[in-house]
């Protein structure tokens, strides 16, 4: 997948998944697909202009993250989902 600007759906269950775990509050490892990795409270899905986001507390900050950038996300109760495209 490219880092384009061109949004890509990610796959339906991924989603599902990414909304329950907005439900249940809980802290993901996030793994962005530039390598970076973010620790935080998932907390909602948003979107704007036809991009969807997860939006997570990390650090005391509020960040917005692409699903089509996130290449994975764990926590203890649900494993390591990798995130692919629909």
């Amino acid at each position: 997948m490219s880092m384009s600007n061109e949004y890509q759906p990610i796959n339906c269950d991924d989603y599902d998944n990414l909304e329950a775990t907005c439900q249940q509050k809980l802290t993901l490892t996030v793994e962005l697909r530039d390598g970076e990795v973010v620790v935080g409270t998932a907390s909602d899905m948003i979107s704007r202009k036809s991009v969807e986001y997860l939006v997570i507390e990390a650090s005391g900050k509020t960040r917005e993250l692409r699903l089509d950038h996130i290449l994975s996300f764990s926590h203890p109760e649900i494993g390591k989902v990798v995130v692919s495209e629909s």
